[in-house]
């Protein structure tokens, strides 16, 4: 008689982390974008067959493009096609947006790095830092901080 709850979402909605890209760079800002895919590749996400770790964004005539990450295909997929594992993906993204990260790229000397793929209402987004590289001793500070902070949290649970 009265309403149905709708069915629990599922207990993770991320796909892939790209937890190098937080080592490599530091982040100065996000964006979301969505991802122009083709079916098997779909199925192969649901499955959690993808690898974001040596994937990158590259922008050509005004459309960004995901080059590098490896969606690896299901044995199961249609005999009809003949995946492309590692293709170029195209990413959706406002026209603001791409004029803004072009320019960033362009002129400032940023890169564009995919962070973390995940479901948002049944559809596969994609989130892209824009990144400046970091130097092998900034690398090593954070790695002090983050060791410090866990030793920290320890003294005090003890205490």
């Amino acid at each position: 008689m009265g309403k149905q709850k709708k069915q629990s979402k599922a207990l993770s909605a991320t796909i892939a982390l790209n937890k190098k890209a937080r080592h490599d760079y530091f982040i100065e800002d996000k964006y979301e974008a969505g991802l122009a895919l083709e079916g098997w590749e779909v199925k192969s996400l649901r499955e959690g067959r993808v690898q974001l770790t040596d994937g990158y964004v590259i922008i050509q005539n005004n459309e960004a493009y995901l080059v590098g990450c490896r969606v690896t295909p299901l044995l199961s997929a249609s005999s009809h096609i003949h995946p492309a594992p590692e293709r170029a993906r195209k990413l959706l993204l406002h026209r603001r947006e791409l004029d803004k990260l072009t320019g960033a790229v362009e002129r400032k000397g940023y890169t564009l790095v995919p962070l973390v793929l995940y479901w948002k209402r049944g559809l596969v987004k994609l989130e892209v830092g824009l990144a400046k590289g970091k130097a092998q001793h900034d690398k090593r500070a954070t790695e002090k901080e983050r060791d410090w902070q866990r030793e920290k949290q320890r003294i005090l649970r003890r205490n």
